[in-house]
């Protein structure tokens, strides 16, 4: 027979069980109906693709809809340089490069020690992101082939990551990502399609994982990059025929998770779609490089590799960031000054205009170097340590200019409830892209530099 301690302790457990219930199903509730926030990256996407899409010939009523039942920007912006890495990392943190750390798509590696690594790992990030708010706030966090994230602190993550462009990225995929995440979703809508893959068929692929992870794990927020438009700008230029192909594509992959997103958060979903940067046609080549070895700032051995230096290029498309092993050298300083002016007041080899480090740093970029070369539209940076100065080239499409010209701009819309129907930011800073979308998924992001741009 049980004893009176005995009853009142198990008595004290039920009641401590049923409380812990309780407990958890409100908790449970509480998170089912916080706001549900999705960031959806178009990559290279300009904004009159969209604003102007009748005047391209592209079919994109998901995107169009953005127009009338949310609020929009003219353009966005963007940070210096105005490529993938340190604009998605803008984008989730509201701070420009310099502070953020992440300078550039690629670890500057004068002596290509490094083999062409990118700034794929989190732990480069210096402030909070998206990510942390959210879990801050006590909710679930996914992303799906988000720039710098591996490692990064996310319940559900699939990180952009490659090394080889071969099969075997996909084992190294399976590892990087959460454990089991990539077997799950294999199993429920077939093979994952990561890594350096940018054609049209995987960023399909991701809208699937995408609309599984959140019918399946609900989180409180998912980060989605789309890779295919910025492939097919690069090969065939901005508004080509190809280019418009893609978007179409894209914007049914929209529309997909856009649905899923309403269809498991009924009235309370948040739909950004944004982009890291604009897009600039290109037919002619400015290739800094011999210039710099005639110059005897870098040196060469027979084999053409770099053997030395004491200033080098530090390439991003349309732009070229200028890196002194000796920043206080003033010699090389002087040195490099000149050349640059020289390069500059020819108006055949394309340059727009070069900042010296005062205004680059002031302007948010590349703490590390001295100088910035950003080129005028029609032009992009040559990489081979021999040749010719200027060239004529294959046309293509390009970005990494300076962010002030308009082809560089980049893309904000937004739908949810309570965002105000058929509002034109205008022209919009980066940096307050972050802190509007907190906002409004009631996030806390104090570390941001930007500002919330609805009310």
């Amino acid at each position: 027979m049980l004893k009176r301690k005995q009853i009142q302790a198990l008595v004290a457990a039920f009641l401590g069980a049923v409380c812990l219930l309780f407990s958890c199903q409100r908790g449970e509730a509480q998170e089912q109906a916080a706001p549900l926030l999705v960031v959806i990256s178009i990559d290279g996407l300009r904004p009159d693709y969209i604003t102007h899409a009748d005047e391209h010939g592209a079919k994109v009523p998901e995107l169009r809809s953005f127009l009338k039942q949310g609020s929009y920007a003219d353009g966005v912006v963007g940070v210096l340089p105005t490529v993938t890495y340190p604009s998605h990392t803008t984008l989730i943190t509201g701070v420009w490069p310099a502070k953020h750390g992440i300078w550039a798509n690629t670890i500057f590696d004068p002596l290509g020690k490094n083999y062409q690594a990118w700034y794929w790992y989190a732990e480069d990030i210096r402030v909070p992101t998206l990510w942390d708010a959210a879990a801050a706030a006590g909710r679930t966090t996914a992303s799906i082939q988000w720039p710098v994230s591996v490692g990064a602190k996310i319940t559900w993550n699939i990180p952009e990551f490659w090394r080889a462009g071969t099969p075997e990225d996909a084992k190294l995929l399976r590892v990087v990502a959460t454990p089991g995440l990539l077997a799950e979703g294999k199993a429920a809508v077939g093979e994952y399609r990561g890594g350096i893959d940018t054609s049209v068929e995987a960023d399909e692929v991701r809208g699937k994982y995408a609309v599984w992870i959140l019918e399946t794990k609900r989180p409180g927020l998912l980060t989605l990059h789309l890779t295919a438009l910025d492939h097919m700008e690069h090969e065939a230029q901005p508004f080509s025929p190809e280019a418009i192909g893609v978007l179409e594509r894209l914007d049914a992959v929209i529309r997909r998770v856009r649905e899923a997103a309403e269809r498991i958060a009924p009235g309370r979903a948040f739909v950004a779609v944004v982009s890291d940067h604009g897009f600039a046609r290109y037919d002619q080549q400015l290739n800094l490089f011999p210039a710099f070895r005639e110059a005897k700032l870098i040196t060469a051995d027979e084999k053409e590799k770099v053997t030395d230096w004491r200033a080098m290029p530090w390439l991003t498309g349309g732009s070229a960031a200028i890196v002194l092993k000796d920043p206080k050298d003033e010699t090389t300083v002087a040195e490099v000054r000149a050349l640059l002016a020289k390069l500059a007041d020819d108006q055949a080899n394309g340059i727009d205009r070069v900042l010296e480090a005062a205004e680059l740093h002031q302007r948010g970029g590349y703490p590390n170097a001295s100088f910035f070369v950003s080129l005028k539209p029609g032009w992009r940076t040559g990489s081979s340590i021999t040749g010719p100065l200027v060239a004529k080239v294959k046309p293509g499409g390009t970005h990494g200019e300076i962010p002030d010209l308009p082809d560089l701009r980049a893309s904000f819309f937004l739908v949810g409830p309570g965002v105000p129907a058929g509002k034109d930011l205008g022209v919009i800073d980066m940096r307050d892209v972050a802190p509007t979308l907190a906002k409004e998924a009631g996030f806390s992001m104090p570390s941001a530099d930007g500002k919330a741009l609805l009310p």
